[in-house]
């Protein structure tokens, strides 16, 4: 398993960075009007790779923040995961082309896997899927609907596709600073062969200690979000202790 990786989260709507409480758009709380001064700020901070969800992209199946997530693109230099509205292989293209360096597909890997395959295929080690789960059961189109597919279900699917990674979120825990769901998640990566991100809920410096402990050794990190913004991660620490962990295991 390569390194960990923590990822600061952008979640975009209206143009601003928010964060929400179990992806509800109604319990959004914007953090900063302007995207490009966060993106900087992370970059700023020493993080390796920003994850940058298009919310209101995810709600209308296409992109809704593109003028902001460009403006990111053009600003920083670390490479930008994408996720919110990736719903067809001209939307993947045209994100890659942009310079995303990876796209996260959501709803389509539940109602469209094909497109997953075939997308992963055509750009190898670049499209990952995002599996969001309320009770082990995946919700689509922005969290706004659950399916009744289990996640390992869906991410079975795609198991000898050549998918970079899969971004496992618990929507219960999301925006409410719970911490990690690490047992679903840990049980997910051990399931398969794919890299499994952990996301929803990372709350403190415990959670990043917790990712680095030996029983999550098959997780390829972990998505700060709310965490980040109110101050209750800090940065420089956790960023430290993964260098540590790294050093450590050369």
């Amino acid at each position: 398993m390569e390194a960990v990786i923590l990822f600061p989260a952008i979640d975009l709507k209206n143009g601003q960075c928010v964060r929400l409480e179990q992806g509800d758009m109604a319990r959004a709380t914007v953090f900063n009007l302007d995207p490009v001064a966060q993106a900087l700020s992370f970059a700023a901070q020493g993080f390796e790779y920003l994850h940058v969800v298009d919310l209101d992209g995810a709600f209308a199946g296409k992109p809704v923040n593109a003028p902001a997530v460009e403006a990111m693109l053009s600003a920083i230099t670390m490479p930008v995961q994408l996720g919110g509205g990736i719903r067809d292989l001209k939307t993947v293209e045209a994100w890659l082309d942009k310079g995303v360096a990876r796209v996260i597909i959501g709803t389509s890997a539940v109602r469209d896997p094909e497109l997953v395959k075939g997308a992963a295929k055509r750009f190898p080690g670049r499209v990952a899927v995002g599996l969001d789960a309320r009770d082990g059961k995946v919700a689509v189109q922005g969290w706004a609907e659950t399916s009744e597919v289990l996640a390992l279900e869906i991410a079975r699917r795609f198991e000898d596709a050549g998918v970079a990674a899969i971004i496992f979120t618990d929507i219960a825990r999301d925006g409410l600073l719970k911490g990690l769901n690490l047992d679903a998640t840990i049980a997910l990566a051990e399931a398969i062969s794919i890299p499994v991100i952990a996301s929803g809920g990372l709350a403190s410096i415990d959670d990043v200690r917790a990712l680095l402990a030996p029983d999550a050794k098959k997780l390829a990190g972990a998505i700060a979000g709310r965490a980040l913004y109110d101050g209750r991660l800090d940065a420089a620490a956790a960023l430290a202790l993964i260098r540590r962990s790294r050093a450590d295991v050369k």
